[in-house]
């Protein structure tokens, strides 16, 4: 076969190729499928923490900052650890970015205080910045509803680990009112950190500033 192989240079060319082909796919499938499993101690993101990504995007956060470290030493320098993918498991959709007009966020954790300055005046907080601020995230209300909905899909359609000690335990609730009550408790205690007399008031009602929802978001697992 070989012999002749050698004689037919379009069909050794093609012979060649399989065999590399079918090589790499041996080397590479199983680490890809390996590098795409979730981190250890990797958690799904709360319904509350849902509900701040959705306003992460809603206010298109993600316009001006990314959410993936590359592995160059410039970013790593500056940004922590170049990403995993295993970090994305849970994310759906992904929220990497394209662009950095801000800088990456992917491992920035800040005080709640922090964020509440920075929210209401950017450039008090951060002198060269060019980011607007945005007041109305301390009056409007976070969606909870949509929040727990979406937890909801991405437990049946992908298998998501709630209620699983294994995964952090992080708690999906029998309905509606159990989630919202289960995020007001989340909220509360980021609250206590938060100065804005409309934003405690807000929550000693029932209620969950989006602001608050937002810093969950931010600041989770980082």
């Amino acid at each position: 076969m070989f012999h002749w192989l050698e004689k037919n240079p379009f069909f050794f060319a093609v012979f060649v190729f399989v065999t590399i082909a079918f090589a790499g796919l041996v080397e590479i499938l199983p680490n890809f499928a390996q590098a795409a499993r979730p981190i250890v101690g990797l958690k799904p993101f709360s319904v509350l923490e849902l509900a701040g990504k959705n306003i992460y995007l809603k206010e298109n956060c993600n316009a001006c900052h990314s959410q993936l470290i590359r592995p160059f030493k410039s970013e790593t320098d500056r940004y922590g650890h170049f990403s995993l993918s295993g970090e994305f498991a849970y994310d759906r959709p992904f929220v990497w970015g394209s662009k950095r007009t801000g800088p990456d966020l992917k491992r920035i954790n800040r005080s709640t205080d922090w964020h509440e300055s920075h929210m209401k005046d950017p450039q008090g907080t951060v002198k060269d910045s060019i980011m607007p601020p945005y007041p109305w995230l301390f009056k409007k209300v976070a969606d909870i509803d949509t929040a727990y909905a979406e937890a909801l899909t991405v437990n049946a359609l992908f298998n998501t680990p709630y209620n699983n000690a294994e995964f952090g335990d992080v708690k999906l609730p029998a309905n509606k009112d159990a989630a919202n009550a289960l995020a007001l408790t989340e909220a509360k205690v980021i609250g206590e950190d938060i100065k804005d007399p409309v934003v405690k008031e807000a929550l000693n009602q029932g209620k969950i500033p989006e602001i608050v929802a937002l810093i969950a978001y931010l600041n989770t697992r980082k």
